[in-house]
């Protein structure tokens, strides 16, 4: 999967203590496991000139006190609540200051975030994703991105996930819907005339 590095994003989906350390509140082993592979792809992508965006799911510890319906509480338990160590990115990641670092409080990181601006403000349009959780968090963000004219691209095996079938429902649904998924391997940027 050739990409163009100036229209082209790393999106790192929620890799972050509570779900890769095993210390963490809502940890699987998978996603701790995704750690390597995503530093990977973030520096493929970086190597090549393309930007890099870390997500961070942050729920302040009232944030469902009087929901309606959703309420991420009451389904998962609490998790990366606002200001803990379960928020934070893991050390592994190479967080660098000019990658952007978006708090989102629901699955999808488009919903009510800067994600979208920097992204059109930056002319990027075309969006490699990986993390975790593979059929929640990376899935609804990458679901967003397609209904929001962007390509998303999800990258198959730097995927964090519970259970190996969500995964490979994961896989299948954004390959079914928005038309592509990739693996690292093939991943690399397009060769500029100067490069030949």
């Amino acid at each position: 999967m050739q990409f163009e590095p100036t229209t082209t994003a790393a999106i790192v989906v929620d890799m972050q203590n509570g779900f890769c350390h095993p210390d963490g509140s809502l940890y699987a082993p998978p996603s701790e496991a995704a750690i390597a592979p995503v530093a990977d792809v973030v520096e493929t992508i970086r190597a090549a000139g393309g930007a890099v965006v870390y997500t961070r799911d942050v729920h302040p510890p009232e944030q469902f006190d009087d929901t309606h319906y959703y309420d991420e509480f009451d389904r998962w338990g609490e998790h990366v609540v606002e200001g803990t160590w379960d928020a934070e990115l893991v050390d592994e990641l190479d967080v660098h200051e000019e990658d952007l670092v978006v708090e989102k409080h629901t699955y999808d990181a488009f919903y009510q975030t800067n994600l979208e601006g920097w992204l059109r403000a930056h002319g990027i349009s075309d969006l490699l994703l990986c993390g975790t959780l593979a059929n929640v968090c990376v899935l609804h963000t990458a679901g967003s991105a397609g209904l929001r004219d962007l390509r998303p691209i999800v990258v198959e095996d730097a995927l964090g996930f519970i259970e190996d079938d969500h995964k490979a429902y994961a896989v299948e649904h954004a390959d079914w819907l928005f038309g592509e998924t990739t693996t690292m391997d093939a991943i690399e940027p397009v060769s500029s005339p100067t490069d030949e």
